[in-house]
């Protein structure tokens, strides 16, 4: 009777440690996000310009994976990225989360892997399922921006 006693008591103390482990061991990291999420880090006053679906823009941005680590910036080589926004020019989570951004917004878009670049990722930099961290600063839409960054195509 008491080896009947010791075998249940260490099966129930096995299933116990299992029930422990089992959420620390499927889970994946907390940085890791499964949606597109959009911060708003600072908005302009009046919003005049504002980018949407077919609108050729000018962005600056910081990409960074979730432990920190910057993976590329167009703030350090002086030129932000253009683009026509919506038509799949660059990843998912660019077309989807800069859209409604006003000239000189500043946003945070924290991008997960199936919106960003899968589970392939973009060797040797970005790892496959990677959640990508962008700050991203809207320079201009269609030519017209704020400061130096502005074009006015009646003059060319």
């Amino acid at each position: 009777m008491a080896n009947y006693s010791l075998s249940s008591a260490m099966k129930a103390c096995s299933l116990l440690i299992l029930l422990i482990a089992a959420p620390f061991v499927s889970a994946k990291k907390s940085s890791d996000v499964t949606e597109l999420q959009i911060g708003v880090k600072y908005k302009p006053a009046s919003c005049e310009i504002q980018a949407h679906k077919g609108d050729r823009i000018k962005v600056h941005y910081r990409g960074k994976l979730t432990d920190g680590t910057v993976f590329d910036s167009s703030f350090e080589r002086g030129d932000p990225i253009e683009f026509e926004l919506g038509t799949g020019q660059v990843i998912k989570g660019w077309d989807q989360g800069l859209l409604g951004m006003c000239v000189g917004e500043k946003r945070k878009l924290k991008i997960p892997a199936k919106m960003g670049y899968g589970d392939q990722g973009s060797p040797p930099t970005i790892p496959g399922g990677a959640t990508l961290i962008f700050d991203t600063d809207l320079v201009a839409v269609n030519g017209k921006g704020t400061g130096a960054e502005e074009i006015d195509n009646s003059e060319l």
